[in-house]
């Protein structure tokens, strides 16, 4: 995910002013040649950096705090710490690396492509103009949307964990495609770019989701049987159901 969005970042600003670290070396030696960027190591990031990606998994943070705080602590310039820990709050982080400013984000994979979403809040030591950087800086990556941090994990429920309940939709109308005789490949094109061009739909004509269905439905005709079959199957309950469980699972990290 932090390589995404370094893909990203590297789109509106100069990789030259972008510093890579990662616990695998070669990793950050690799993806610093591809893009441009200086290769450096975390003691370098945590002592340099304005914006310090904290890109790591919600069980690993405790290990780098306890390796850049020391840092951390002895700056007397402004920077700010990105998390992007799962389940992890702002008050955890602040707990863990120092009363510093914080923006908490949780990206989706989509942000490889130009096409995540991103969910962000921040602590009261982010000012205006920072967070407005923030998100400039970060607009190849996708969509950016200010939410309260109590909302955050319940949302990341969805545009985090979604792509894989969408990719499994995507598999799904492809099979059915494919035992209906459409070769493999062009069923998974079919599918997925069904998929992008109705959530393109949606989102360019603010309709609700239930009207545009209704507007492909004709009486009597061929979708609405299938829909028939969807609520047959419980699809609309399912994700439901996936959305919570991801979200009940986050609190519990």
């Amino acid at each position: 995910m932090a390589s995404a969005l370094c893909e990203a970042l590297v789109k509106c600003i100069s990789p030259k002013k972008v510093m890579l670290s990662n616990r695998t070396a070669e990793k950050a030696k690799n993806l610093a040649e591809r893009l441009g960027c200086e290769c450096a190591d975390n003691k370098s990031v945590a002592t340099q950096c304005k914006y310090i990606f904290l890109g790591v998994k919600p069980q690993m943070l405790e290990d780098l705090a306890n390796e850049i705080k020391p840092y951390l602590d002895k700056r007397s310039d402004r920077f700010i710490l990105i998390s992007m820990a799962a389940g992890r709050s702002i008050e955890n982080i602040a707990e863990l690396f120092g009363r510093f400013p914080v923006i908490r984000i949780m990206p989706n994979v989509a942000c490889a492509v130009g096409e995540g979403m991103i969910l962000c809040t921040r602590n009261s030591l982010v000012t205006d103009e920072e967070y407005s950087e923030f998100f400039t800086a970060m607009n190849k990556s996708g969509k950016l949307d200010d939410i309260p941090e109590k909302l955050i994990d319940a949302a990341s429920a969805v545009s985090g964990c979604g792509p894989a309940f969408v990719f499994e939709v995507i598999e799904a109308l492809a099979d059915g495609a494919v035992a209906c005789g459409v070769p493999r490949n062009k069923a998974y094109t079919l599918a997925a770019q069904t998929l992008l061009g109705s959530a393109k739909l949606m989102l360019r004509t603010g309709k609700n989701p239930a009207a545009l269905k209704d507007s492909v439905c004709s009486p009597g005709g061929t979708t609405i049987q299938g829909v028939r079959k969807l609520e047959e199957g419980g699809l609309r309950s399912a994700l439901m159901e996936a959305v919570i469980a991801s979200y009940e699972k986050t609190l519990n990290i």
